[in-house]
């Protein structure tokens, strides 16, 4: 076990030698601190340090680790941050309604794997669920600030995405595409207009676990198009459900290393605001993996579990520089061109020639 104290820590995790990632997490009074590295031979190292005890948990046979002796200095309040406003975009999370799968499902887990639920649509109380939301995004207006509309491509996330964000109700003598047509999915509801709304974009890595269980397979997109005529499918590659396997259940780890793929994958998007219609699992696991470095509160309304329709909105920031996103608000000073000169620095140079002379 490799033992590094003081500056010669701080010497490499400064330089990063090693591949060696560093995240401080605050929980309460505990400090914690964890340093990791990807290892050719053991996937992750992961050491702990919880309070003045060292503690060692390695996954994989743990040939590679380190011992942390660094005490850090985090307080309940934390500090205050600032980040860069065209780094960052605001999302609106949803889960989706409820479907037909989550009455039985919720009594008893084992009822996801009937085959009854395959691509599970909404259930009426379900519907009831989406005029909620959609009367308080109405309301608040929130509806008038969202730049795209991102929802799993299932049967149950695109009606809610469709019923909370959609236009209003839809005719045969409108020149447009619907976004849903009549009673598509067993709704009994009158078709959906794409008028004045955002757009509605399917994608693929916001869907819930794959495998396994029926209600999370999705059907052909050549069908979902026919339902949903105006619902943009085009980033899917494929018509068919290549990714759900009936004999393997995607792991969590595996869930939210997907997740933040598309965290990132939203950084290459222009849009500045958007909804997201997904799924409980997705936004368990895919939030829990964020927010470490949070006041532990702050941590629990990021990473808690969402009811059926339930909309929490959050702001992701670019640590990254994944995207290319230039400032629209910054101003570059200096116009017309003049002397600018500080008094904190003019002073700083009177002391200097005063000192001189």
């Amino acid at each position: 076990m490799e033992v590094w104290r003081g500056e010669g820590l701080r010497n490499r995790l400064r330089e990063g030698r090693g591949g060696v990632l560093v995240v401080v997490e605050r929980l309460g009074l505990i400090h914690r601190v964890v340093l990791a590295r990807r290892s050719p031979y053991d996937g992750l190292d992961v050491i702990l340090r919880l309070g003045k005890r060292d503690t060692s948990y390695m996954k994989g046979s743990g040939r590679i680790g380190w011992k942390v002796e660094e005490e850090h200095d985090m307080d309940n309040g934390g500090c205050p941050s600032l980040f860069p406003l065209h780094r960052c975009k605001t999302i609106h999370l949803v889960r989706h309604a409820q479907g037909i799968h989550n009455v039985q499902g919720d009594k008893n887990y084992k009822a996801y794997m009937s085959p009854e639920y395959f691509d599970a649509h909404l259930t009426q109380l379900g519907w009831q669920q989406v005029d909620n939301l959609r009367k308080h995004v109405h309301e608040s207006g929130l509806i008038n600030k969202i730049d795209l509309v991102i929802t799993s491509p299932l049967q149950r996330t695109i009606q809610t995405a469709v019923g909370v964000f959609g236009g209003g109700g839809y005719t045969d003598r409108m020149d447009i595409l619907p976004l849903m047509v009549a009673n598509a999915g067993y709704s009994d509801r009158a078709a959906i207009s794409s008028l004045n709304c955002p757009p509605i974009l399917a994608v693929e890595l916001c869907r819930e676990h794959l495998g396994v269980h029926p209600c999370d397979k999705r059907r052909s997109i050549s069908e979902y198009q026919c339902l949903f005529p105006a619902v943009d499918f085009s980033l899917i590659e494929s018509d068919e459900d290549t990714l759900w396997k009936a004999d393997v259940r995607e792991t969590k780890e595996e869930l939210a290393a997907r997740g933040m793929n598309f965290i990132n994958w939203l950084f290459t998007r222009k849009e500045k605001e958007i909804a997201i219609v997904t799924h409980s699992g997705f936004l368990f696991h895919t939030m829990s993996a964020l927010g470490n470095d949070c006041h532990p509160l702050v941590k629990k309304e990021i990473s808690g579990h969402y009811s059926n329709c339930e909309l929490r909105s959050m702001v992701i920031m670019d640590r990254g520089m994944v995207g290319s996103d230039l400032p629209t608000t910054n101003y570059p000073g200096k116009i017309p061109l003049g002397p600018d000169t500080t008094s904190e620095v003019v002073d700083e140079k009177n002391q200097e020639t005063v000192t001189t002379d």
